[in-house]
C-alpha cells in the first residue's frame, strides 16, 4: 500500500522545485489525486505535463499497486493566474 508521503517524495525528487499536494481518495493506498505546480511545466501541454508525473510512478502503475492518480497540473504562471486558493 502506497502513501502520499512516498509517491510526493519521487515527484519532488524527479521534478525539482516543483509544489506537490497529494491526497488519497479512498483511503486504500492506491486512488489518489495530485495537484503538481512545477517550473517544468512551462511551455508543455497538459498531456506532456501529465507524462512528467506519470513518468516517475510507472513501476507502481504497471503493478496496479497505484490503481489511478487524478492531476491537476500547472506551471507556476498558470497557478499564478488562477489567484488565492
Amino acid at each position: 500500500m502506497l502513501d502520499a508521503e512516498t509517491l510526493r517524495r519521487y515527484l519532488l525528487e524527479a521534478l525539482p522545485g516543483s509544489e506537490v499536494e497529494l491526497n488519497d481518495t479512498t483511503g486504500t493506498g492506491d486512488h489518489f489525486e495530485a495537484r503538481v505546480v512545477s517550473p517544468a511545466f512551462t511551455g508543455k501541454t497538459m498531456v506532456e505535463q501529465h507524462q512528467l508525473v506519470y513518468a516517475p510512478l510507472q513501476s507502481w502503475l504497471k503493478s496496479g499497486e497505484l490503481h489511478a492518480l487524478a492531476l491537476k497540473t500547472y506551471s507556476p504562471e498558470q497557478w499564478k493566474k488562477l489567484g488565492p486558493r
